[in-house]
């Protein structure tokens, strides 16, 4: 497999930009190796410079379901671009997709569109604050809501920790009214909200863990962190930039059935372009200028063009059974696994409906500190071993990969042989 064109360009690329990337984890740091620049995709498969194909189960980290260059949506960008990219006022079609979210999330009774999961998150903590006049927040230990200062946060040692920015240029005054707990520990939440649930405006989750790897809740988790939020009057918000719309026509909300305070969304809702969305009851929504005094805006928020390609995406699942798409990657995974214990590999693949991760390790994954056991130089020696196989993998341990509608009984079967060829010298 050559890839003298991906690696000419990558040379170019890091005269132009940190790591010659414009995210992180394209650079393959995690995994090792130069990256694949990607030129056009289709279906279930992308293809690099070099014209080398891949069955992509990263699907532009989530948003397309559909698979690449679905033809009707891509027919709406083109008829929606014709008339215009951007107006910066209101157009008929916002209101179209927003009636549409709100059918299938009947929570988000008023929202608002912005143009990325990032600025739903950071939104949604803004105005839980303004609703409710405290300014502490709760997140979750590994999990990912965006880029904002306040949320790039780590846990130390104890029951929570405050303040500890992740990233540099995050200044301490930012980040400490940020407390971290453990996913899954509900007795370290009860504790800690009992103790300080008069400064603490909002907990923010991820319903179904995507940014650690693929770790679901367990025990009931969500239910009860439902109760203890609502006995104390703090509000719940759900980040489904990730889950929204990818195991069912909503969001893992309707599916366990939690029902959060506020909902941000992302991905799909774009079907591909950059577009998120937070909402919530009409009492709370009031909070935001110029109903209320909570400030939030955006020169490019419904855009014409990524209302368009959202649209038309979400038209396309509302109609589709779901039942194929989760019933593959569950075949996936458990062929996988059943490879793993049979060649006596520590492996564990996580699995939620049509989410999953490969981790190198044999120990239950419940959190992010089970997570970082897994062997992370063994899933780069993986990931490189996939990716000659054809096969364009996450290239992090800490990622979750993706299937579409677009792949097909095939795909899957030559994975899974792959999978197989892969593991034996690992």
């Amino acid at each position: 497999m050559s890839n003298i064109k991906s690696k000419q360009y990558y040379k170019q690329a890091l005269s132009l930009m940190p790591a010659g990337v414009n995210s992180p984890v394209r650079a393959f740091k995690a995994v090792g190796g130069k990256p694949v620049f990607i030129k056009w995709g289709k279906g279930s498969k992308i293809y690099d410079v070099d014209g080398n194909s891949y069955i992509d189960y990263v699907l532009s980290w989530g948003p397309l379901i559909l698979g690449h260059a679905h033809k009707q949506v891509i027919n709406s960008i083109v008829q929606a671009a014709k008339a215009g990219t951007s107006f910066g006022a209101p157009t008929a079609a916002e209101n179209e997709i927003a009636q549409l979210i709100k059918s299938a999330m009947p929570g988000m009774e008023r929202m608002r569109l912005v143009n990325s999961g990032t600025e739903a998150a950071m939104s949604a903590i803004r105005l839980a604050r303004s609703y409710t006049g405290k300014d502490k927040i709760i997140k979750f230990q590994g999990a990912y809501h965006g880029h904002s200062d306040g949320l790039l946060v780590k846990a130390g040692s104890g029951a929570a920790t405050f303040g500890v920015p992740t990233s540099s240029g995050v200044p301490r005054s930012s980040a400490r009214d940020t407390i971290v707990l453990p996913f899954n520990d509900i007795e370290k939440v009860r504790v800690v909200i009992s103790a300080g649930h008069k400064k603490i405006a909002a907990v923010i989750i991820e319903p179904v863990c995507g940014n650690m790897g693929v770790v679901q809740p367990e025990n009931k988790f969500l239910q009860k962190l439902r109760t203890i939020t609502r006995q104390y009057g703090i509000l719940l918000i759900f980040d489904e930039v990730m889950t929204g719309f990818r195991f069912c026509f909503g969001g893992a909300q309707n599916l366990l059935k939690v029902k959060p305070d506020i909902t941000c969304l992302g991905k799909i809702i774009g079907g591909g372009m950059p577009m998120g969305a937070y909402g919530a009851s009409k009492r709370i929504m009031n909070c935001v200028a110029p109903s209320g005094s909570m400030y939030q805006a955006g020169t490019l928020s419904g855009n014409p063009v990524a209302v368009a390609c959202g649209l038309k995406t979400l038209r396309i699942l509302k109609k589709t059974d779901y039942k194929k798409i989760n019933s593959l990657c569950k075949e996936l995974c458990d062929a996988m696994q059943k490879m793993a214990r049979a060649q006596k590999k520590k492996i564990s693949v996580t699995r939620f409906y049509s989410m999953f991760t490969v981790f190198f390790t044999d120990k239950k994954v419940s959190d992010y500190k089970s997570a970082c056991r897994a062997d992370t130089e063994k899933y780069a020696n993986y990931f490189s071993k996939m990716l000659r196989e054809g096969i364009y993998c996450a290239p992090s341990q800490f990622e979750a990969n993706f299937l579409s509608f677009a792949h097909t009984k095939k795909d899957i079967e030559y994975t899974i042989e792959a999978f197989n060829r892969t593991i034996t010298d690992i």
